[in-house]
């Protein structure tokens, strides 16, 4: 196949006509993610710290838009410098809509709230946020039925909703991970067995195959991946480590001094994690990290706030002044220059700013044999170990932190409540009507996924409400002493 984009790979799940001619199906398919509930829901999920602590702080909604731009801009920058993409560049579109939907499927409270309804799920396909994106696009969202428009299902019981009814390409754009995940705690990988299973469902494993079969021309091809869904990937992975860098320090928990004092045991678990994806996503390199090369990349990143200047200079190097009071003069000045990071937005920006265009430029492309529509976008190995650095050291340092482990192992109870509580005998009644009449019409598994679509679309503040009409809970901050 000698073009990027096969001839049928714009067709979608149920045949439509496009009466817009100015305007192409990836375009389509951009404004019907925009125009959906799902989409809109995002800015009532987490990301790091809770909307309700801070308008700053960033939401699902707010993050999504910015691995779209930073995707788009990945995107122009390889259609601009790449011999690949000279004759068929890279759609923006597509791109684009990978990094506004990649999040659709995340439910609330985080990764806590993730954990908790695949452990639900567990002996039913399970739960994982990416599955579940695929599942809203293609399946959830209220857009296209097939046939008969007054009912979800037929007479044979078979599911009639196609979701947004998007392209075949679009679709693929999002399936981050070609493995099915089985039903059944027994039949995970032993490494998958206590968290959720990267993949999709086994309910999508059809749906899977005729996107396959669409963008490459072979239903059975292994390593699925396209070139949007890496650029998304990669853009996710450059916000996380930059803008929840700044969300934490926006919030004062921590400044960029404080990066290079935590327990040892989070600079070790750091490397342990880099060194594992290294060895997965890297494996010509032969590199690996130790807690020296983390402090190292945390030294190129926030150099500027150990800057010396003549006068503080000469003030060191004066040997008339005791030595600990030449090093209390030095650590005032760095002191101050972090706590620039935290209190000016300026600075702040500045910083992201920075560090976005670095690792912009530290973007490759790996080709693929046969198949250019299966083309990868990758980080360059030097980048892709700045990135990891700063993103695991916000994940181990602060999102692993009591304040929020608190707060997000409340949400995992929350979810599990509730679920535990539609699932009694009865329970589908307590949900909305449109779900009632879904859950009537599915057979034993069926059943317990709708049960799980409900609670996966909440928004924190939903649950917490739905929760609380349940339990008379009360609410909740991070802020309260332990």
């Amino acid at each position: 196949m000698s073009e990027l984009y096969s001839a049928g790979d714009e067709e979608r799940p149920v045949a439509q006509t496009n009466p817009e001619e100015y305007r192409d199906e990836a375009r389509r398919d951009y404004a019907r993610l925009i125009h959906s509930a799902s989409f809109r829901r995002l800015q009532g999920k987490t990301q790091v710290f809770p909307g309700y602590e801070s308008d700053f702080f960033r939401n699902r909604l707010t993050h999504s838009l910015e691995v779209a731009q930073i995707a788009k801009s990945i995107a122009i920058r390889l259609n601009a410098t790449s011999a690949h993409f000279t004759k068929t560049p890279i759609n923006l579109d597509i791109v684009e809509f990978a990094g506004l939907a990649h999040d659709l499927g995340h439910p609330p409270f985080g990764h806590n709230g993730e954990e908790a309804l695949d452990e639900c799920m567990r002996d039913s396909g399970g739960f994982e946020g990416n599955a579940q994106t695929l599942r809203i696009l293609s399946t959830l969202e209220k857009k296209q039925l097939e046939g008969d428009e007054a009912s979800t299902h037929d007479a044979t019981g078979a599911d009639l909703r196609r979701g947004l009814n998007l392209t075949y390409r679009s679709l693929s754009a999002v399936l981050k991970y070609d493995r099915v995940i089985p039903i059944g705690s027994k039949e995970r990988p032993e490494d998958n067995v206590a968290s959720p299973m990267k993949g999709y469902y086994k309910s999508d494993e059809e749906l899977v195959r005729r996107i396959k079969s669409h963008v490459v021309g072979r239903a059975d091809a292994s390593d699925f991946k396209t070139i949007e869904c890496s650029i998304m990937d990669i853009a996710d992975d450059i916000a996380y480590s930059t803008y929840d860098l700044e969300d934490i320090f926006k919030s004062g928990i921590h400044g960029p001094l404080d990066l290079f004092s935590f327990p040892e045991q989070i600079y070790e678990a750091v490397v342990e994690t880099i060194n594992k994806r290294i060895r997965k996503q890297y494996k010509s390199e032969a590199t690996s990290v130790s807690v020296a090369d983390v402090r190292d990349v945390l030294y190129e990143v926030f150099s500027d706030i150990f800057a010396i200047g003549s006068d503080e200079d000469a003030f060191i190097r004066n040997r008339k002044i005791e030595p600990g009071r030449r090093k209390m003069y030095s650590s005032m000045a760095t002191k101050k220059l972090s706590s620039l990071y935290a209190g000016n937005g300026y600075h702040r920006t500045r910083f992201t700013s920075k560090l976005v265009q670095l690792f912009l430029d530290g973007v490759e492309v790996v080709p693929h044999d046969q198949f250019p529509q299966l083309h990868q976008a990758k980080l360059k190995i030097k980048t892709f170990v700045f990135v990891e650095v700063l993103k695991n050291i916000t994940f181990e340092a602060v999102i692993r932190s009591p304040m929020l482990q608190v707060v997000e192992y409340r949400g995992k109870d929350v979810i599990k409540k509730i679920f535990e509580v539609i699932s009694s005998s009865n329970g589908y009644q307590l949900m909305p009507p449109d779900f009632r009449e879904i859950y009537r019409q599915g057979d034993s598994l069926g059943r317990t996924r709708t049960i799980c679509d409900f609670i996966a679309g909440m928004t924190d503040r939903y649950a917490i409400e739905f929760y609380s009409r349940l339990f008379g809970a009360n609410g909740m901050t991070m802020h309260k002493p332990l």
